[in-house]
């Protein structure tokens, strides 16, 4: 099955995705499989939720929405222009997923199929059904691609490399049951905002998306913010306003109360304005409904320490104050080429 072919079925399911959004589905007729697949979508997105608590509509409708505006002729074409494939002796690529937001191991996925590999898949128990679903339709779309997709619920077996996604405990069990393959271990990560107190009222407000998007359970929701000495912190209390109904999500309620009463029984000051605290800390991995912060005195010193801590950290947002900064309110929206980790997957993919 030729790239060109593969890329045309991710285009197809692009198209099919555009149609699914929060505040109204709408189904496009030229579409194809709508009538194999419309309703049924609607139906396990609004399902997502039994399966995994923190996959609400919404959530779910906003990964559906970002995957559908990633997979267009345009963006596939851009990102694959930097790559070499006409060479690739197609290999099996074992993929173990994580499920801490919807469909968060899909670009695995698509990197193996587009660079002409076939994937074995292992999902995640909390994020299984929505990549299944989307692979029925490109199967239904080119009944060749079945050749080259298959998902295990067991041990990954008869692979020639891997991508594995975990906590830091379990990659450094990966890296040891997998070093005798070519690999890819990802660990966990956290984002953080560099802000200099000059910001806008629309930036703060974009930050708050940084924040809260999936619930703040994503590597690329900002945990950490270092803020110069002296910061006023009202103009962000009253930027994340905007936010404020995420306290009425159950889950989100209650590890806001928990973490909230941890940190007071331990004596630690905090700012809290009654649905997300803020507490002083170093750390960069902040619990639900926390954020920590830091001041610093030098931005060249902090610019130096998040240099030394890359390995920690997923996205840093700003201004333009470092290299490849990522603008307020764009964490959750990467483009293709916009790689977890700053680990090339092609590249990588190029290599075995």
């Amino acid at each position: 099955m030729l790239q060109i072919e593969k890329k045309n079925c991710f285009i197809a399911l692009g198209r099919f995705l555009s149609q699914f959004n929060f505040d109204q589905n709408q189904k496009n007729e030229a579409v194809l499989h709508n009538d194999l697949y419309f309703d049924a979508f609607v139906d396990l997105i609004h399902a997502s939720q039994s399966h995994n608590g923190w996959f609400t509509p919404e959530q779910v409708y906003h990964a559906v929405q970002s995957w559908a505006k990633a997979l267009t002729e345009d963006n596939l074409n851009a990102w694959l222009s930097r790559y070499e494939f006409s060479t690739i002796q197609p290999k099996t690529v074992g993929l173990i997923l994580a499920g801490n937001i919807p469909l968060v191991g899909f670009h695995d996925f698509l990197s193996v199929l587009l660079s002409g590999h076939k994937v074995l898949v292992k999902t995640s128990s909390n994020d299984q059904y929505l990549i299944k679903f989307l692979t029925k339709y490109l199967i239904t779309v080119s009944p060749e691609m079945q050749n080259y997709i298959t998902f295990t619920d067991g041990k990954l077996e008869n692979f020639e490399a891997v991508i594995a996604t975990g906590s830091n405990n379990t990659a450094r069990y990966f890296e040891f049951y997998f070093k005798d393959k070519p690999s890819i271990i990802r660990k966990n990560r956290n984002s953080v905002a560099l802000l200099t107190g000059t910001e806008s009222h629309d930036d703060l407000v974009r930050l708050g998306e940084d924040i809260f998007r999936y619930f703040g359970l994503g590597c690329r929701n900002v945990s950490k913010l270092f803020v110069p000495k002296d910061y006023d912190f009202q103009p962000f209390f009253k930027a994340i306003y905007e936010y404020k109904d995420v306290i009425f999500y159950e889950k989100y309620s209650n590890n806001y109360d928990y973490n909230k009463a941890v940190f007071l029984m331990s004596n630690f000051k905090l700012l809290d304005n009654e649905f997300l605290t803020l507490k002083e800390d170093s750390s960069y991995a902040s619990p639900i409904a926390s954020v920590f912060y830091e001041y610093y005195e030098d931005l060249d010193a902090v610019k130096q320490r998040l240099e030394n801590d890359k390995d920690q950290i997923q996205c840093v947002v700003s201004n333009g104050l470092t290299p490849n900064s990522i603008p307020f309110g764009k964490t959750q929206q990467p483009e293709l080429w916009d790689y977890a980790d700053n680990v090339d997957t092609l590249q990588f993919l190029q290599q075995i």
